[in-house]
C-alpha cells in the first residue's frame, strides 16, 4: 500500500516541477516590471509618505491613465492618514482581515489577475545614497498561450 503513495507523491512532484517548468518559460518573454517611486519624505522604516501620480507611459494600454491616478490617489491618502498611527491600524487591519477569514482581500485578487498586473511593494535601494526605500512596483503577468501546442 505504501507504494502506491510513492507512486501518486511522484506524480505530484513531476506536475509541479512542470508547472514551474511553464511559468519560468512564460516569466521569460514578459516585460520589465514598472517601478513607481516615492516622491515624499521617507519613513525610518524605507516607505514613502507619497508617491507621485504621473503616468508611467510604460502602462500606455494596460491601464487607463484615470484608473492610475485614482489607484495612486487612494495610496497617498491612505499614506497619509495611517502613517502618524501606522501601528494602532496595522492591528486593526489584522482583526478584520482575521473576522472575514481573508475574503475581504479577494475581490482585488481577483481584479488583478483579470488585468494580468500584479502589484507590490519592493524594496529598493535609494538612487542618491546607500538607504533602502519601498517603490511601488507593477509586473506584467503573461496570459498563458492557449492555443499553442505542449
Amino acid at each position: 500500500m505504501e507504494d502506491f503513495d510513492e507512486i501518486y507523491e511522484e506524480e505530484e512532484e513531476e506536475e509541479e516541477d512542470e508547472d514551474r517548468a511553464a511559468e519560468e518559460q512564460l516569466l521569460k518573454y514578459a516585460p520589465d516590471p514598472v517601478v513607481v517611486r516615492g516622491s515624499g519624505h521617507v519613513t525610518v522604516f524605507g516607505l514613502s509618505n507619497k508617491y507621485e501620480s504621473e503616468f508611467p507611459s510604460a502602462l500606455t494600454g494596460k491601464v487607463a491613465p484615470e484608473e492610475f491616478k485614482a489607484s495612486i490617489n487612494r495610496v497617498n491618502s491612505c499614506l497619509r492618514k495611517t502613517l502618524p498611527v501606522n501601528v494602532r491600524w496595522l492591528l486593526c487591519g489584522c482583526l478584520c482581515c482575521c473576522c472575514t477569514l481573508g475574503f475581504s482581500l479577494w475581490p482585488v485578487i481577483c481584479l488583478s489577475k483579470r488585468l494580468c498586473l500584479h502589484w507590490r511593494l519592493s524594496k529598493r535601494k535609494c538612487e542618491t545614497n546607500n538607504m533602502m526605500e519601498f517603490v511601488i512596483l507593477i509586473e506584467f503577468l503573461p496570459k498563458i498561450p492557449i492555443f499553442r501546442p505542449d
